[in-house]
């Protein structure tokens, strides 16, 4: 589809969000269990229950701007996950190395989303859509939040790796 203004331009990145969060909702248990430090672990539980409530903001946005939210595949989240999936295949020599690594493979996913629910937001608020730019800031922070717990975690994880090699 051809993108003609601000607005369809707007509902084309809430699609590609839409479908990034729902492959994230599927790909997020499979990362937990491969978790072997409990905070990490928690904290990719804690975010799936986020990314859920990310979908059912993203399907009220839709509601609001009268569109569907189905017709698109968020092609670079989708190669984010695959990126993950191999790492987590391919395991580590250690335990600290595999979290580590699968803190990096998060903080790609959350960079990946601030970046986008911030130009989101940004679409909106030029379009004067207010209602919508509330509920993408209550989104990009919770983003941004997660992105300072994998911070946290990863100060004792990166450490303990070193310490394995």
């Amino acid at each position: 589809m051809k993108v003609e203004n601000l607005r369809e331009l707007l509902v084309e990145e809430l699609r590609d969000l839409y479908s990034a969060e729902n492959q994230l909702t599927k790909a997020l248990p499979k990362v937990a269990k491969h978790c072997s430090d409990s905070k990490l672990k928690q904290a990719v539980e804690h975010h799936l229950k986020e990314t859920e409530g990310h979908v059912e903001r993203l399907e009220k946005i839709f509601e609001q701007l009268e569109e569907s939210p189905k017709g698109k595949t968020c092609q670079g989240m989708k190669g984010l996950i695959t990126e993950a999936d191999e790492r987590m295949k391919e395991g580590a020599k250690d335990t600290a190395t595999l979290d580590a690594g699968i803190i990096a493979d998060a903080q790609r996913v959350e960079h990946y989303e601030i970046s986008a629910y911030g130009t989101a937001r940004t679409f909106a608020d030029l379009l004067g859509e207010k209602q919508i730019v509330r509920l993408l800031e209550q989104t990009l922070e919770e983003e941004k939040a997660a992105d300072a717990k994998l911070n946290q975690c990863a100060q004792n994880i990166n450490l303990e790796a070193r310490e394995a090699a």
